[in-house]
């Protein structure tokens, strides 16, 4: 009888464990997935739209992916089709894409083909089974027979770190919840790490949505629109907050180099510095989570009971400094507001405010002139520059006057004129 290993619950919420890796960003991570839809939804485009985009480093339905090598099992069709759809893809073929239109079935080879691929490349982050039929050895469907037939291929994605996606076909009996409608017994469903479902309202439409679940993702519907080939999103995403967590820590440590106290404590100095809320209920869980992160930016994190207290200890090291020391937090600004700088074309890369440290004289000011000779974009000299954090993005703060606001605004009216009329509107002059 082999020993049973345990954990306590303290141990389990006390160390820090390497963050669970994405393929694509909220819906494909580590594991081994389940991609369904019924004959010629698209999904099998679906499929070679998100093996391009792991390939190239791209977005796939407007989130990020993870750059690297993919494999593509494509085992009913021939080189020539996969050759016309890339084709109707992609103009730039990927060194870093790779297909097979053969490959042994589960359990009589298609492990060891899939290891020895990863041996020679490191860097593989996705492979597509399209479809699960063509590598199945069962005959049988049921709970027990499809969950064990499927476990090799979970075991070795848990084990090479890598996201297989297996393709694979809905049944004809309509059910209000897509994922019961997957082909076979809920013995795959309760295998797989995750199922994606794509689904249409009718087969000549070119829309569909894509259900999505799993344990590592959340529940998601994602309405889709088919623009030639590829799928895109038509539905609006929630932009969320950045994670600005781990800048906070890491520029706290910058000038403290090492901290030990209560979590109470380290709130009261995080919320002084950056005038933001943090909860001493949190910071302990927040640490843990953040823990690989801080580790790339030179924070250790530790804990320790002292007299009945829990004590928080932090150390900074320059030399694991990802960042080089520089701050990555924004210093707040009291004058700035985020929901009038966030209009901002991104390109200017420059926030308008009005401060009261504005009142300056136009000397501490540089104009740039615009094609017909009139005020442009201010900029300051001689203060430091001020940031925000925006979208996960430092942004430098810009300050005007009220006057150079009003003067740039009549300046971008004068252009327009010019530029649809031919008439030039003379500057104006508050002295006359």
């Amino acid at each position: 009888m082999n020993k049973l290993i345990i954990k306590s619950c303290e141990e389990i919420m006390t160390t820090l464990y390497k963050p669970i890796e994405f393929a694509v960003d909220g819906l494909l991570a580590q594991g081994l997935y389940i991609l369904a839809g019924s004959p010629k939804t698209g999904k099998s485009w679906l499929a070679l739209q998100l093996c391009l985009a792991v390939a190239k480093g791209e977005k796939l339905l407007e989130r990020e992916t993870a750059n690297g090598t993919a494999l593509y099992l494509c085992l009913e069709d021939g080189y020539e089709r996969i050759q016309k759809r890339l084709y109707e893809l992609t103009d730039e073929p990927s060194d870093k894409l790779f297909f097979s239109i053969m490959a042994d079935s589960i359990g009589c080879g298609l492990e060891e083909q899939i290891t020895k691929f990863k041996s020679a490349h490191e860097d593989l982050h996705l492979i597509v089974i399209d479809t699960l039929q063509m590598v199945r050895s069962e005959t049988e469907s049921t709970y027990g027979s499809d969950y064990a037939e499927l476990l090799p291929l979970k075991n070795l994605a848990q084990q090479l770190g890598i996201c297989i996606v297996l393709v694979h076909h809905l049944r004809k009996a309509t059910d209000s919840d897509p994922f019961n409608m997957v082909s076979g017994s809920t013995g795959l469903n309760g295998c797989v790490d995750g199922l994606l479902v794509l689904m249409k309202a009718k087969r000549s439409a070119n829309q569909a949505t894509l259900h999505c679940t799993g344990r590592d993702i959340e529940d998601t519907e994602l309405l889709l629109t088919r623009q030639g080939a590829r799928w895109t999103v038509t539905d609006e995403s929630e932009d969320k907050p950045p994670d600005i967590f781990s800048f906070a820590i890491h520029d706290l440590m910058l000038e403290m180099l090492s901290f030990k106290g209560s979590a109470t404590e380290l709130c009261g100095l995080l919320t002084e510095k950056f005038e933001q809320e943090f909860f001493p209920n949190m910071i302990k869980k927040d640490l843990t989570l953040h823990g690989y992160e801080l580790q790339s930016y030179g924070v250790n994190f530790s804990h320790k009971r002292s007299n009945g207290q829990r004590l928080i200890m932090l150390a900074y090291d320059r030399d694991s400094d990802t960042s080089d020391g520089r701050n990555l937090m924004p210093e707040p600004s009291q004058n700035a507001d985020p929901a009038v700088t966030a209009e901002q074309p991104e390109s200017s890369q420059a926030i308008d405010s009005i401060g009261s440290a504005a009142t300056e004289g136009s000397n501490t000011c540089e104009k740039s002139t615009d094609p017909v000779g009139q005020l442009a974009v201010p900029f300051r000299k001689g203060a430091d520059p001020e940031y925000l954090l925006i979208n996960g993005k430092k942004i430098e703060v810009k300050r005007y006057t009220l006057n150079e606001l009003l003067n740039q605004s009549a300046a971008r009216l004068r252009e327009k004129i010019f530029k649809e009329r031919g008439v030039l509107v003379p500057e104006f002059d508050p002295a006359l």
